[in-house]
């Protein structure tokens, strides 16, 4: 099951939050589910405008009533931060855009890093939104998830959302200890899927489940190779949607 098949067979009506929307992959099958509105953030001017185009391609020409597009990174308080994004020959490597990664000292191992662009993005906090009906969350931040989600952590623990976070060690060291660790003091319970079935977070090993190369110019990774993990809570615990 992919990342959207699982909000859809979770979903409930309410507010989603797309963090790291990129080019609008989850936010407009987001902005499919019935009863719903959608908040997608995306720092990067370039993907932004990119989602922009897309949403407005697909809903007749606008970015429609039930979707907030926020050009904001979140992160645990407000204030503004370095986003770099990593060139590799004449591509901008943009899956790989981050505020925590240092790609100069990459680029010293790794001659295939062309170059290395820099904006300056406002952060956010989720919190500050006030929002109380949340019902389903994606955070794809590229090394910053603790941090989003810190950032949530009172509508969190008013909402108890689905989650899918994206974790990977190679952008974060400790990323796939941690952040469980943390959403299990709220409570909820961590899966990933492999082989067609349900696994507990306890069943993950980084070591094999996440073997791949630490830069752009080198991102092969393992089979199978483990990053999306799906967090539940509260009444949702135990209804985890049947693999096909």
């Amino acid at each position: 099951m992919d990342e959207i098949g699982f909000h859809r067979a979770m979903h409930r009506p309410g507010t989603l939050v797309d963090v790291g929307a990129h080019n609008g992959k989850l936010t407009l099958p987001f902005a499919s589910l019935p009863d719903s509105s959608v908040i997608a953030f995306e720092p990067l001017p370039t993907a932004f405008a990119r989602l922009e185009a897309n949403l407005r391609a697909a809903f007749g020409g606008a970015v429609p009533p039930h979707v907030t597009l926020r050009r904001e990174a979140l992160g645990s308080a407000a204030g503004e931060l370095t986003l770099s994004v990593p060139w590799v020959g004449g591509d901008a490597i943009e899956e790989w855009a981050s505020v925590v990664k240092d790609f100069a000292a990459l680029q010293r191992h790794d001659s295939q890093i062309s170059r290395v662009d820099q904006y300056t993005v406002p952060v956010t906090t989720l919190d500050s939104l006030g929002l109380t009906d949340v019902t389903a969350m994606k955070v794809d931040a590229e090394g910053s998830e603790e941090a989003v989600l810190r950032g949530a952590e009172a509508t969190l623990r008013r909402c108890l959302p689905v989650l899918t976070v994206e974790l990977e060690e190679r952008h974060q060291a400790g990323g796939t200890r941690d952040v469980p660790a943390w959403l299990a003091g709220l409570g909820y319970q961590g899966f990933f899927t492999v082989g067609g079935a349900w696994h507990p977070l306890a069943a993950f090993d980084a070591a094999t489940m996440q073997q791949a190369g630490t830069t752009p110019g080198a991102p092969a990774t393992s089979d199978p190779y483990v990053y999306v993990f799906a967090f539940v809570a509260g009444d949702r615990i135990g209804t985890l949607p049947p693999l096909r």
